[in-house]
């Protein structure tokens, strides 16, 4: 019999959360066994809570300010949040839980940790359940629910973050960080000095960041040429041509949301990026030395000092150091970028998503094997006032099969 895992995600809230859903249904293919049913955490609470996942892009595109007091808020009410979120999935969840039977569920989103455990233990389900974080340092309660059965961290810091809030330190395992197997089939060649430096920016599935001006700084000051991608962002890709086109011409290639990152990735010499968990480490699996120029506030806050701590790129603060630190990793033959695509190679856990399938379904059979499923009634109706002006989606609509 396949084992089943239920995989809590978001489709909207970013890409990091669906890549890394994508990492770990490749792993299915391999693993005969295992059947995963991925389903969008927002679907489940009606239009109400998709439209509050759908707002992430706007957001983060154009406040970076309200995001942070929206982090913020999120992180001293994590409570409030929890029994909100549970309210609204809780008819939903329950009918999925009956037509999925999961083995095991895995969230990879901080939203719904605290609210499916609160369901789980009132309706004295007995399914196990864990959680993937999937940010790499500022880590808010949301993601570290004590009462989780285990939780899986990327790094030691999240981990430490976990230990802080109160998780059972036997709870927590640090497993690195998942990235789609495309980013992992190909090996760099070693970095040569060349007469013509080809530049890689992006800044995330939502395209934010000055990126008009670093791309001139680098145009104006190397022979180069210079890739950007937009993202999501047209309103963005549009500005970008209309100034960088007429000045630059086949110099700069301005992309929006494409597929093929990992190709442009490994054609790059240098990757110039926000300090997104899933960027930054899609680039670490290519071996692309990267500068990071920013970060969101909140859950990205400290991801730059993180790559410079473990030499997986260098933090430029301010558009006008951009020059001299490239300067500095392209002195002596590139000794510096050098330096950085050995500590990306031997930091990068290759094996991170086949180890997150294991663990999870190990889980499941050495500590929960003697566990008999019980619920009480399927109840659907504590919401029924509030469902007259939600439209839903079939519940099968909701769900992926893979497997």
């Amino acid at each position: 019999m396949n084992k089943k895992i239920l995989l809590i995600s978001s489709e909207h809230t970013g890409h990091g959360h669906k890549s890394i859903a994508e990492s770990l249904q490749e792993k299915v293919d391999i693993n005969k066994q295992v059947e995963i049913h991925v389903v969008d955490g927002f679907a489940l609470g009606g239009s109400a809570l998709l439209n509050i996942g759908k707002s992430y892009g706007p957001i983060t595109r154009y406040s970076a300010q309200l995001w942070n007091a929206i982090w913020h808020v999120s992180a001293m009410n994590s409570y409030v949040i929890d029994k909100g979120v549970e309210y609204l999935i809780k008819d939903d969840f329950l009918e999925l839980l009956d037509e999925v039977k999961p083995d095991v569920i895995l969230s990879i989103h901080p939203n719904f940790n605290g609210s499916i455990i609160n369901i789980l233990r009132k309706e004295r389900i007995q399914i196990p359940f864990g959680t993937l974080i999937a940010d790499l340092v500022n880590i808010y309660p949301l993601w570290c629910d004590p009462r989780a059965d285990f939780i899986l961290s990327p790094t030691k810091e999240a981990k430490g973050k976990c230990l802080e809030y109160g998780v059972p330190k036997e709870r927590i395992h640090v497993v690195g960080f998942p990235v789609r197997e495309r980013f992992l089939r190909n090996q760099r060649k070693p970095f040569e000095i060349k007469s013509e430096l080809t530049f890689l920016m992006m800044s995330g599935g939502e395209g934010v960041g000055d990126m008009n001006a670093i791309a001139e700084n680098l145009l104006n000051h190397f022979d180069c040429k210079v890739t950007i991608i937009a993202g999501r962002n047209e309103t963005l890709k549009a500005e970008l041509e209309s100034s960088l086109k007429p000045r630059f011409d086949k110099r700069v290639d301005i992309l929006g949301f494409t597929k093929n990152i990992q190709d442009l990735m490994l054609a790059a010499d240098i990757g110039i990026m926000r300090g997104s968990p899933n960027t930054m480490f899609e680039a670490v699996a290519t071996n692309l030395p990267i500068i990071i120029t920013g970060a969101l506030p909140g859950q990205e806050k400290d991801n730059p000092l993180f790559a410079e701590k473990h030499l997986l790129g260098v933090y430029c603060q301010d558009n006008e150091n951009l020059k001299s630190i490239i300067d500095q990793l392209l002195e002596n033959d590139g000794a510096k970028l050098k330096e950085i695509m050995e500590s990306q190679r031997k930091f990068i856990n290759p094996h991170a998503s086949q180890d997150i399938l294991d663990y999870v379904t190990s889980a499941e059979k050495a500590k929960f094997k003697s566990r008999k499923r019980r619920r009480t009634p399927l109840v659907l109706a504590t919401r029924k006032s509030f469902k007259k002006f939600i439209r839903r989606k079939p519940l099968k609509k909701l769900i992926r099969k893979v497997g």
